[in-house]
Protein backbone atom coordinates (compact mmCIF):
# COMPACT_ATOMS: atom_id res chain seq x y z
CA UNK A 1 0.00 0.00 0.00
CA UNK A 2 2.53 2.14 0.58
CA UNK A 3 4.52 1.68 -2.52
CA UNK A 4 1.31 2.09 -4.86
CA UNK A 5 0.77 5.84 -2.65
CA UNK A 6 4.08 6.90 -2.79
CA UNK A 7 3.86 5.49 -6.84
CA UNK A 8 1.17 7.97 -7.12
CA UNK A 9 2.76 11.21 -5.51
CA UNK A 10 5.40 10.52 -8.08
CA UNK A 11 2.64 10.44 -11.12
CA UNK A 12 1.34 13.42 -9.43
CA UNK A 13 4.36 15.43 -9.44
CA UNK A 14 5.26 14.91 -13.17
CA UNK A 15 1.75 15.15 -14.15
CA UNK A 16 2.08 18.67 -11.87
CA UNK A 17 4.94 19.76 -14.10
CA UNK A 18 3.17 18.44 -17.57
CA UNK A 19 -0.19 20.25 -17.04
CA UNK A 20 0.21 23.43 -14.96
CA UNK A 21 -2.18 26.07 -15.45
CA UNK A 22 -0.44 28.71 -18.69
CA UNK A 23 -1.91 31.43 -16.19
CA UNK A 24 0.62 30.69 -13.67
CA UNK A 25 3.50 31.86 -16.32
CA UNK A 26 4.73 35.82 -15.40
CA UNK A 27 7.34 37.84 -16.42
CA UNK A 28 8.34 38.12 -12.72
CA UNK A 29 8.57 34.53 -12.43
CA UNK A 30 10.31 34.07 -15.52
CA UNK A 31 13.00 36.06 -14.54
CA UNK A 32 13.25 34.46 -11.49
CA UNK A 33 14.20 31.12 -13.94
CA UNK A 34 16.70 32.61 -15.55
CA UNK A 35 18.31 34.11 -12.51
CA UNK A 36 18.47 30.87 -11.44
CA UNK A 37 19.91 29.57 -14.48
CA UNK A 38 22.87 31.96 -14.40
CA UNK A 39 23.41 30.51 -11.08
CA UNK A 40 23.47 26.88 -12.09
CA UNK A 41 25.43 27.47 -15.26
CA UNK A 42 28.02 29.18 -12.77
CA UNK A 43 28.19 26.21 -10.44
CA UNK A 44 28.75 23.80 -13.12
CA UNK A 45 31.40 25.73 -14.49
CA UNK A 46 32.82 26.78 -11.72
CA UNK A 47 32.89 22.65 -10.29
CA UNK A 48 36.28 20.63 -10.54
CA UNK A 49 34.80 17.55 -12.00
CA UNK A 50 33.35 19.58 -15.04
CA UNK A 51 36.60 19.91 -17.29
CA UNK A 52 34.53 17.96 -20.25
CA UNK A 53 31.84 20.89 -20.16
CA UNK A 54 34.03 23.24 -19.56
CA UNK A 55 36.28 22.46 -22.54
CA UNK A 56 33.36 21.49 -24.64
CA UNK A 57 30.69 24.11 -24.38
CA UNK A 58 31.98 26.02 -26.96
CA UNK A 59 31.01 23.62 -29.32
CA UNK A 60 28.03 22.88 -28.39
CA UNK A 61 24.83 24.26 -30.85
CA UNK A 62 22.60 25.28 -27.51
CA UNK A 63 22.45 24.54 -23.78
CA UNK A 64 19.31 23.57 -21.48
CA UNK A 65 19.82 25.01 -18.12
CA UNK A 66 17.51 23.47 -15.48
CA UNK A 67 18.03 25.03 -12.49
CA UNK A 68 15.52 22.97 -10.43
CA UNK A 69 14.54 19.12 -11.32
CA UNK A 70 13.05 17.27 -8.95
CA UNK A 71 12.69 13.18 -8.66
CA UNK A 72 10.74 11.29 -5.99
CA UNK A 73 9.42 8.19 -5.97
CA UNK A 74 9.04 4.46 -4.41
CA UNK A 75 9.20 1.39 -7.71
CA UNK A 76 7.70 4.30 -9.52
CA UNK A 77 9.45 7.23 -10.07
CA UNK A 78 8.81 10.50 -11.69
CA UNK A 79 10.70 13.34 -12.64
CA UNK A 80 9.66 17.42 -13.52
CA UNK A 81 11.64 20.48 -14.16
CA UNK A 82 11.70 23.80 -15.72
CA UNK A 83 14.61 25.51 -17.68
CA UNK A 84 15.49 27.59 -20.66
CA UNK A 85 17.72 27.00 -23.61
CA UNK A 86 20.34 29.36 -25.33
CA UNK A 87 21.26 28.51 -29.06
CA UNK A 88 24.85 29.48 -30.44
CA UNK A 89 24.58 31.26 -33.61
CA UNK A 90 27.24 28.53 -36.11
CA UNK A 91 27.97 31.72 -37.61
CA UNK A 92 28.84 34.56 -35.45
CA UNK A 93 29.08 32.04 -32.04
CA UNK A 94 26.28 34.80 -29.97
CA UNK A 95 23.96 33.03 -27.54
CA UNK A 96 19.97 33.91 -28.36
CA UNK A 97 17.85 34.95 -25.52
CA UNK A 98 16.40 32.29 -23.37
CA UNK A 99 13.50 30.13 -24.70
CA UNK A 100 11.59 28.24 -22.26
CA UNK A 101 10.85 24.64 -21.74
CA UNK A 102 9.46 21.73 -19.50
CA UNK A 103 10.62 17.92 -18.89
CA UNK A 104 8.73 15.34 -17.57
CA UNK A 105 9.36 11.69 -17.39
CA UNK A 106 8.07 8.43 -15.60
CA UNK A 107 10.56 5.38 -14.85
CA UNK A 108 9.72 2.17 -13.37
CA UNK A 109 12.47 0.33 -11.21
CA UNK A 110 13.82 -0.50 -7.97
CA UNK A 111 14.05 3.02 -6.33
CA UNK A 112 13.66 4.42 -2.93
CA UNK A 113 14.40 8.46 -2.21
CA UNK A 114 14.44 11.64 -3.54
CA UNK A 115 16.62 14.22 -4.99
CA UNK A 116 16.57 17.15 -6.79
CA UNK A 117 19.40 19.03 -9.16
CA UNK A 118 20.21 21.25 -11.63
CA UNK A 119 20.87 20.08 -14.90
CA UNK A 120 22.38 21.13 -18.11
CA UNK A 121 21.83 19.44 -21.47
CA UNK A 122 24.36 20.04 -24.39
CA UNK A 123 22.91 20.24 -27.55
CA UNK A 124 25.72 18.97 -29.76
CA UNK A 125 24.00 18.93 -33.31
CA UNK A 126 21.04 20.79 -35.40
CA UNK A 127 19.21 17.72 -35.30
CA UNK A 128 18.66 18.38 -31.19
CA UNK A 129 18.87 22.05 -32.28
CA UNK A 130 15.50 20.98 -34.69
CA UNK A 131 13.62 19.07 -32.08
CA UNK A 132 13.64 21.63 -29.53
CA UNK A 133 11.69 23.89 -32.62
CA UNK A 134 9.12 21.56 -32.39
CA UNK A 135 6.00 21.52 -29.84
CA UNK A 136 7.06 18.28 -27.92
CA UNK A 137 9.72 15.75 -28.51
CA UNK A 138 11.25 12.74 -26.58
CA UNK A 139 14.97 12.26 -25.05
CA UNK A 140 16.55 8.85 -26.54
CA UNK A 141 13.65 8.59 -29.05
CA UNK A 142 13.73 11.99 -31.18
CA UNK A 143 17.45 12.45 -30.11
CA UNK A 144 20.36 10.37 -28.39
CA UNK A 145 21.49 11.16 -25.52
CA UNK A 146 24.36 10.35 -23.47
CA UNK A 147 25.58 11.10 -20.02
CA UNK A 148 28.18 13.52 -19.68
CA UNK A 149 31.34 12.78 -18.71
CA UNK A 150 33.04 13.72 -15.85
CA UNK A 151 36.18 13.55 -13.33
CA UNK A 152 39.66 13.35 -14.44
CA UNK A 153 40.49 11.54 -17.35
CA UNK A 154 36.67 11.92 -18.83
CA UNK A 155 36.56 10.78 -22.28
CA UNK A 156 34.75 11.91 -25.32
CA UNK A 157 30.83 11.65 -26.02
CA UNK A 158 28.95 11.43 -28.98
CA UNK A 159 25.21 12.17 -28.89
CA UNK A 160 22.76 15.00 -29.97
CA UNK A 161 22.64 15.29 -26.13
CA UNK A 162 25.52 15.15 -23.57
CA UNK A 163 23.67 15.35 -20.30
CA UNK A 164 25.22 16.50 -16.56
CA UNK A 165 23.60 16.83 -13.41
CA UNK A 166 24.59 18.06 -10.37
CA UNK A 167 22.66 16.08 -7.55
CA UNK A 168 21.79 15.35 -3.38
CA UNK A 169 19.85 13.05 -2.49
CA UNK A 170 19.48 9.38 -2.66
CA UNK A 171 19.41 8.81 -6.36
CA UNK A 172 22.71 8.36 -7.84
CA UNK A 173 23.86 9.38 -11.26
CA UNK A 174 21.24 10.70 -13.93
CA UNK A 175 19.13 9.17 -16.50
CA UNK A 176 16.69 10.95 -18.57
CA UNK A 177 16.32 8.58 -21.28
CA UNK A 178 12.14 9.14 -22.18
CA UNK A 179 12.24 12.50 -21.26
CA UNK A 180 9.57 14.29 -23.14
CA UNK A 181 10.51 18.43 -23.61
CA UNK A 182 7.65 21.01 -24.33
CA UNK A 183 7.89 24.38 -25.15
CA UNK A 184 6.46 26.41 -22.25
CA UNK A 185 4.44 28.77 -24.14
CA UNK A 186 2.89 31.01 -21.50
CA UNK A 187 6.08 31.61 -20.00
CA UNK A 188 7.60 32.46 -23.19
CA UNK A 189 4.89 34.79 -24.11
CA UNK A 190 4.99 36.35 -20.68
CA UNK A 191 8.81 36.99 -20.79
CA UNK A 192 8.71 38.90 -23.83
CA UNK A 193 5.27 40.52 -24.10
CA UNK A 194 4.08 38.71 -26.71
CA UNK A 195 3.38 35.57 -28.50
CA UNK A 196 6.46 34.34 -29.75
CA UNK A 197 7.69 30.45 -31.00
CA UNK A 198 11.01 28.91 -30.02
CA UNK A 199 12.17 29.56 -33.45
CA UNK A 200 11.41 33.27 -33.25
CA UNK A 201 13.53 33.30 -30.27
CA UNK A 202 16.46 30.88 -31.24
CA UNK A 203 16.15 31.64 -34.67
CA UNK A 204 15.34 34.44 -35.93
CA UNK A 205 15.97 36.61 -32.77
CA UNK A 206 13.47 38.71 -33.25
CA UNK A 207 12.91 39.18 -29.27
CA UNK A 208 15.25 40.30 -26.66
CA UNK A 209 14.33 40.89 -23.29
CA UNK A 210 17.84 42.33 -20.94
CA UNK A 211 16.86 40.68 -18.07
CA UNK A 212 18.66 37.30 -19.67
CA UNK A 213 21.80 39.35 -20.85
CA UNK A 214 23.25 38.28 -17.72
CA UNK A 215 22.91 34.97 -18.40
CA UNK A 216 23.74 35.42 -22.38
CA UNK A 217 27.20 36.91 -21.11
CA UNK A 218 28.35 34.26 -18.82
CA UNK A 219 27.16 31.29 -21.40
CA UNK A 220 29.71 33.17 -24.18
CA UNK A 221 32.78 33.51 -21.26
CA UNK A 222 32.36 30.24 -20.13
CA UNK A 223 32.54 28.86 -24.16
CA UNK A 224 35.55 31.01 -23.68
CA UNK A 225 37.09 29.08 -21.59
CA UNK A 226 36.04 31.06 -18.90
CA UNK A 227 34.54 30.04 -15.45
CA UNK A 228 32.04 32.76 -14.81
Amino acid sequence: MFAKRAGIVALALVIGFAAAPASAASRGEQQQTVNRALRTIQNFAADPDMTWFRDNIGRARGVLIVPHSVKAGFILGGSGGGGVLLARSPRSGRWSYPAFYRMGSITFGLQIGGEVSEMVLMVMTQRGINAFLSTEFKIGGDVSVAVGPVGAGAKAQTADIIAFARTKGVYGGINIEGSAITIYRSANSAYYGRPVSAVDILIRRTVRNRGADPLRFATARIARGGRR
